[in-house]
């Protein structure tokens, strides 16, 4: 959580004063959180989120994007921190890869389901949904109980595992030799939590065209059973980031669950 909020603190510094920053030290004040559904309609494709209301107007945003077969509801942990820090926190749920995947499967399937639903498309799809979320925001911000609520010139994309995934993608990972990109440049800086090189093709071409703020977080033992991802997977990306101002801190003993709010209890499908 500190070096979180110590690259949060140097990309929104409108958030909170640098000169006594003690990013663990929040007010005790209780979180407001509510639930929404953005509709899409260029893809007819409902999103939705659950926002972390801050107390104060016209701050940064924080997007959150859930791993595999999770929810607008996880890590609601960083959500209300992040709020209580002065940010205005929205957790995207994202159809295609999310609790649906697993939820009503039997056992026996539940993997299968999660195999399948890691894929390009769905990806895509995530990307897209973004995008989507951030023009609700501007419409948010300028009418109805939200209005002039956020900072949209400073808006942080953050996500764990696929989550981080699609903070590569917004942040600027390009595929095809950069003839696919998802990239949004209304976002400012990225929070990737168990981060993976692209399956196919040089890391160092594909993220070489991001060039925001980046901070990577992973584990000595975090691994997937979804694409078979390792801890050393993990550690390819960072050097790879050489347009980008980045950091990276790699926890002894953190497993892939650790950045789910789990702590080091191995594998759980809402947050691979």
């Amino acid at each position: 959580m500190r070096v979180i909020g110590f690259l949060l603190a140097a990309v929104f510094g409108a958030a909170v004063s640098q000169a006594a920053y003690d990013p663990m030290a929040v007010p005790e004040t209780k979180v407001v959180s509510e639930t929404r559904e953005i509709r899409d309609a260029k893809r007819d494709r409902i999103i939705p989120v659950r926002v972390y209301l801050p107390e104060k107007k016209q701050v940064p945003v924080i997007l959150f994007s859930h791993g595999l077969g999770g929810s607008r509801d996880n890590n609601a942990w960083l959500g209300e921190h992040w709020a209580k820090r002065g940010y205005f926190a929205v957790f995207l749920q994202h159809p295609g890869s999310d609790d649906a995947v697993w939820k009503e499967a039997q056992t026996g399937q539940r993997m299968v389901n999660m195999k399948s639903a890691a894929s390009f498309e769905n990806l895509k799809l995530r990307g897209e949904d973004v995008k989507a979320v951030i023009d609700e925001l501007a419409v948010w911000n300028k009418e109805g109980e939200w209005k002039d609520r956020m900072d949209l010139q400073h808006i942080g994309i953050s996500g764990h595992s696929f989550g981080a995934h699609t903070a590569q993608i917004v942040a600027g990972q390009e595929f095809a030799g950069g003839k696919i990109s998802f990239r949004d440049p209304r976002v400012s800086a990225a929070i990737m939590m168990s981060p993976a090189p692209p399956a196919l093709g040089d890391p160092a071409k594909s993220f070489e065209s991001i060039r925001i703020p980046c901070l990577l977080l992973t584990g000595t033992l975090d691994e997937s059973p979804i694409g078979k991802t390792t801890p050393a997977d993990r550690l390819k990306v960072f050097p790879s980031l050489t347009n980008a101002a980045a950091w990276q801190v790699v926890f002894d003993k953190a497993t892939h669950s650790s950045f789910g709010g789990r702590g080091n209890g191995g594998y759980h499908p809402d947050i691979l």
